[in-house]
């Protein structure tokens, strides 16, 4: 994870934060990463979930629209931040992270980087920050799931446009 970039802010105080890293042999900009990601036909089955089980339904328009910083909310997501080449979604409990950026490379070639953080809660009690209990039992899932994302999102953007 880049030192400076918004998820490393996410770190601090116990939180739990990963990357993950795919290149493409072109020029992607940030907004096509984007666009990409949350287009792909994996995220269309998180975001048929997300609109029968929480009521945030979503569309392919509304994620380009995210892409091209028309609007600032998407499915459960809202932007907490967003810089040239990243931006940093919050869902809509506030206890998770969604982070992309792209990087571009000589060649043309563009590093593409997703990542994702759990933010703890406070014990009433003990004041302790804790990650919960599910944590641990779908970390596993969680790492395998942004692996299929990130792949998903460098396929769509590989394939010669139309």
């Amino acid at each position: 994870m880049p030192e400076g970039s918004l998820l490393a802010a996410c770190r601090r105080d116990g939180a739990y934060a990963d990357c993950y890293i795919a290149y493409i042999d072109r020029d992607v900009t940030q907004s096509q990463f984007v666009a990409a990601f949350y287009t792909t036909w994996v995220f269309r089955l998180e975001r048929l979930i997300l609109k029968w089980c929480v009521s945030k339904p979503s569309t392919d328009a509304d994620a380009r629209a995210l892409a091209a910083g028309t609007a600032n909310t998407f499915a459960a997501l809202r932007v907490e931040a967003r810089g040239e080449n990243e931006i940093l979604l919050a869902d809509f409990t506030g206890r998770t992270r969604s982070w992309l950026k792209t990087v571009p490379i000589v060649g043309p070639r563009t590093r593409l980087y997703f990542g994702s953080a759990v933010i703890p809660v406070r014990s009433a009690a003990t004041g302790q920050a804790n990650l919960g209990r599910n944590f641990g039992l779908l970390l596993g899932f969680h790492k395998l799931y942004s692996r299929m994302l990130l792949t998903a999102a460098r396929a769509k953007l590989s394939r010669p446009k139309n």
